[in-house]
């Protein structure tokens, strides 16, 4: 579907389901700018150097000093992002049953599924544009929100040695002006306005909720171990991100399959070239170069 092998993804995606450590070293690829493993003279064997760093992983030098720059300042954003989404969430969760009518039950459901193809969308868009353009430098946004997306690159495996706050804080803040749009709706309005836009409020509410957790989702999706059951028919079934699905987009340069929801809308975007079109046009247009700061950190091998 992406025009790359099984073969070529294995090749240059970092093994996630490799209880070893995925200490697999690099040299950089003076053409490409990209980290390429080290082959020994005979059988095609990976060697681990001391010179080099590792291509991916906890080891990697350029993944230690993004993670260095977690602060306290940021645990303390998710911490109160997050317990004030969730209050928010079982709010507006509550006035949903309470407004709920059997007979638009067709009609929020169409609205919802509406509302999760909007956050698959919405998840494509912000992971697109913070892991092709910005700089970790940025004042403010740079270390507090770029920080994330260039470690991940570089130690896909780090989110799944995050806790719950670290994983979704942000997230979580995305959701915290809708929903609370959303309780507001609730308080101002009547029962019949309402009930006449319920389908309205239902494709708000899946919308947030599916924006909300989708980093956890994605979390889930780089997890081999340990998933709960449930999670696992959820991937296989594709409701929510699979492991492999989501492996593509971890295939140097990371330039493609950026829905991370549930996925289901990598493949047409990939079909019609959304992203690199818009990369071409901003390029021409502002003569920035796509992931070039995503490429410096995968040079910083010492």
């Amino acid at each position: 579907m992406t025009g790359k092998s099984d073969k070529e993804i294995l090749a240059n995606s970092m093994y996630e389901d490799d209880p070893n450590g995925n200490s697999a070293p690099a040299t950089v690829n003076q053409v490409s700018g990209q980290p390429e493993p080290q082959e020994a003279a005979t059988g095609g064997a990976t060697t681990i150097s001391a010179a080099t760093s590792p291509r991916w992983g906890p080891q990697n030098k350029g993944a230690q000093e993004l993670a260095s720059l977690y602060s306290p300042g940021k645990r303390a954003q998710e911490i109160i992002c997050v317990f004030t989404c969730i209050g928010l969430m079982i709010i507006n969760l509550a006035l949903i049953v309470k407004h709920f009518r059997w007979e638009r039950i067709s009609m929020a459901f169409i609205s919802a599924l509406c509302g999760v193809i909007t956050a698959d969308f919405a998840s494509g868009l912000v992971h697109w544009a913070a892991d092709t353009w910005g700089s970790v430098d940025l004042p403010l946004i740079g270390k507090n929100f770029l920080r994330p997306f260039r470690e991940h690159h570089l130690d896909p495996t780090s989110i799944t040695r995050h806790d719950f706050i670290e994983t979704n804080g942000d997230n979580f803040m995305v959701g915290i002006p809708i929903l609370g749009y959303l309780a507001h709706y609730f308080y101002f309005k009547s029962p019949c306005e309402i009930q006449q836009n319920f389908g309205w409020i239902a494709y708000v509410f899946l919308c947030s909720i599916f924006v909300v957790m989708t980093n956890q989702i994605h979390k889930w999706s780089h997890t081999y171990w340990g998933l709960p059951r449930w999670v696992q028919l959820l991937q296989s079934c594709h409701i929510i991100l699979p492991r492999k699905h989501h492996r593509i987009h971890h295939v140097a340069p990371h330039e493609t399959y950026f829905c991370i929801t549930t996925g289901w809308l990598n493949w047409p975007l990939e079909k019609l070239r959304f992203w690199s079109t818009f990369e071409f046009i901003i390029e021409r247009v502002t003569g920035l170069k796509p992931r070039d700061d995503d490429m410096k950190w995968a040079k910083k091998l010492t």
